[in-house]
């Protein structure tokens, strides 16, 4: 089932998904609601055929967006609307070829006019590559380091990226940081983390928590028995689970207390050379 926030309803509100929800809901709309369904249909029943449609397109639906993983809302409406708009086609069709034509051509305009949007706000992240990320690691020990590995081909991964992008601009510091490592490039990264990188994986992308240079934790995890224990890769639930919140508020206090200790170290050094 979608999970829903009210981030995802605000969203949904962009005219690319209400014009993709009004396409999807066309055929049933305008076959039901009078006057339309006098005017463009002969009656305003669902005939046998359209019956069928819309149960094998219903039954596709469930089981596609739950095979492919679309387990978060805005997702999960654009899975479900572009099966909707194909059984659509199908419907419009069959009661007019020129319908179906014309609804074909308004789903076109609709991918080229209306694009779904996509995050274009800043992000406060570090792309790491090769031995770059032991050496962060090892280097600065006092920092907190939230990774994703991911796949530039991985369409959770694509789908991830302007969240991840989001997160790392509102609760980066500079004790608190974000990265990222391509593994597809960095195959001894995906080794060393013990990271499945093929096509069939589900274990891409993966967030690892890096404290004082030692993974803390990770999701997804893998259990004992070697299956998988899923997880939804929505803002929501990566801010509650990695519990950004509480370590961003840790790490700003830990550099206020940082920043006083380096003042108070400042002044009793010029006192110091003033007594001299």
């Amino acid at each position: 089932m979608a999970l829903v926030s009210l981030r995802d309803l605000r969203k949904v509100l962009h005219p690319h998904y209400l014009v993709n929800i009004l396409l999807s809901l066309s055929f049933i709309l305008m076959r039901k609601v009078h006057p339309f369904c006098t005017y463009l249909f002969d009656s305003c029943i669902l005939n046998h055929k359209e019956s069928e449609i819309m149960f094998f397109a219903a039954v596709i639906i469930v089981f596609r967006t739950r095979k492919q993983g679309a387990v978060n809302f805005l997702p999960y409406v654009g899975t479900a609307c572009m099966f909707a708009k194909l059984a659509g086609v199908l419907l419009w069709f069959f009661a007019d070829p020129l319908y179906g034509v014309i609804f074909a051509v308004l789903c076109l305009l609709h991918l080229l006019l209306l694009p779904e949007p996509c995050y274009k706000g800043p992000e406060n992240m570090t792309y790491f590559s090769g031995n770059d990320l032991d050496e962060s690691l090892k280097r600065e020990k006092g920092t907190t380091w939230l990774i994703e590995l991911y796949a530039a081909w991985n369409p959770t991964c694509i789908e991830f990226a302007p969240t991840f992008s989001e997160i790392s601009a509102n609760y980066a510091l500079d004790n608190l940081k974000f990265g990222k490592v391509e593994l597809s490039r960095n195959p001894e990264i995906a080794a060393k983390f013990k990271i499945n990188t093929s096509p069939l994986s589900k274990q891409m992308p993966t967030l690892i928590l890096f404290k004082n240079g030692q993974e803390q934790m990770r999701r997804p995890l893998v259990s004992n028995n070697g299956k998988l224990v899923t997880f939804n890769f929505n803002y929501a639930n990566v801010v509650s689970t990695f519990e950004l919140t509480t370590l961003h508020d840790h790490c700003k206090k830990a550099l206020k207390e940082k920043s006083k200790t380096k003042k108070q170290q400042s002044k009793s050094s010029q006192q110091h050379l003033k007594d001299e």
